[in-house]
């Protein structure tokens, strides 16, 4: 048995799982700063909002790097919804950079309106890649 052949049975990793669940932690916790900010008089919220938006895109590309490398040792029949979830989970990310650099201005309008609404963008992104994510581990396992 090759090196190849004995990752390939192998049982798969749980890293990119584990890690996949900060960008949707990070990035729900982004935008519940933002709204926190328009509401309130503290200007402190939007920094919150910009290092949580920082964190997250580390850890998705950090997800991301452990997601592709599971892909590529291939363990298991090729599942057919994976490129939803790989071209969601890149738009998540560059969304959220789009968002880091919005946030990254001075006064309100870095976060209103366009900050606010990228935020919800790219939570909402985060959720559905999550979702389509696990739901592919749930199959890996059938």
């Amino acid at each position: 048995m090759t090196t190849v052949d004995s990752l390939k049975s192998a049982p798969a990793h749980p890293i990119h799982a584990m890690l996949a669940a900060y960008p949707l932690a990070f990035f729900s916790a982004a935008l519940v700063t933002d709204i926190l900010y328009v509401n309130s008089p503290q200007p402190q919220w939007s920094n919150f909002s910009v290092w949580l938006i920082t964190f997250g895109l580390i850890m998705g590309v950090a997800a991301a790097a452990a997601g592709i490398a599971d892909a590529l040792l291939n363990r298991g029949r090729p599942r057919r919804h994976s490129w939803l979830h790989s071209l969601g989970t890149l738009l998540m990310l560059v969304l959220a950079l789009v968002n880091a650099f919005v946030h990254s201005r001075d006064g309100w309008t870095a976060v209103m309106p366009a900050g606010l609404i990228l935020s919800a963008i790219v939570a909402l992104l985060a959720l559905v890649t999550s979702w389509a994510g696990y739901a592919l581990c749930s199959v890996r396992e059938a």
